[in-house]
């Protein structure tokens, strides 16, 4: 991310919203600590995640940053980064502890401020889980004027809420973060 964030040439318009860890106070407010794994995704993984989300995975190197507060997890949050048209992207999915999405928060934005999604629109998948309908053209409706915004964005949604689904979520009381991992 600290690459996308401050290596990338600045376009006009091109603008960081939050920090990292910025991001991550505002996830989990009051949280006691913040937790982070990074996960290698196998092939099997990686094509599970795909087939599930039906989107292409970036990058097979996954960080989930876990809220926790009095021992308790508070919720789950993944950045994804990604290119827009030609020029990336960064925002935060934050996750309830079931994975219905309780917030969307863009990090940074490199191409125009035009083509930038709105709060109101992020806000539409608000206490979404992953399902058929959590699509463009399903439940979520476009953005006159920025169609690859909204693409990529609901792709990324998508990827985070399989990620979660397939490789994190709780099983039997057990989480499985990092099973199959390298």
């Amino acid at each position: 991310m600290a690459l996308c964030l401050g290596a990338a040439p600045l376009a006009a318009g091109a603008k960081v919203y939050y920090s990292k860890s910025e991001a991550l106070d505002s996830a989990f407010p009051g949280a006691d600590r913040v937790d982070s794994r990074t996960i290698v995704l196998n092939d099997e993984q990686a094509s599970a995640i795909q087939s599930l989300a039906k989107a292409k995975l970036e990058t097979r190197l996954i960080t989930v940053y876990t809220g926790v507060k009095d021992g308790e997890v508070v919720g789950y949050a993944f950045i994804d980064i990604h290119n827009v048209r030609t020029l990336p992207e960064a925002f935060l999915i934050v996750l309830s502890p079931a994975g219905a999405i309780e917030s969307l928060q863009v990090l940074a934005f490199y191409e125009p401020e035009e083509y930038l999604p709105s709060k109101g629109w992020l806000a539409h998948f608000d206490r979404r889980v992953l399902d058929d309908q959590l699509r463009l053209g399903g439940e979520i409706h476009g953005i006159a004027g920025s169609t690859l915004s909204a693409r990529a964005v609901t792709d990324g949604v998508r990827r985070s809420l399989a990620i979660f689904e397939l490789v994190v979520k709780t099983k039997q009381g057990e989480l499985r973060i990092g099973r199959g991992s390298r």
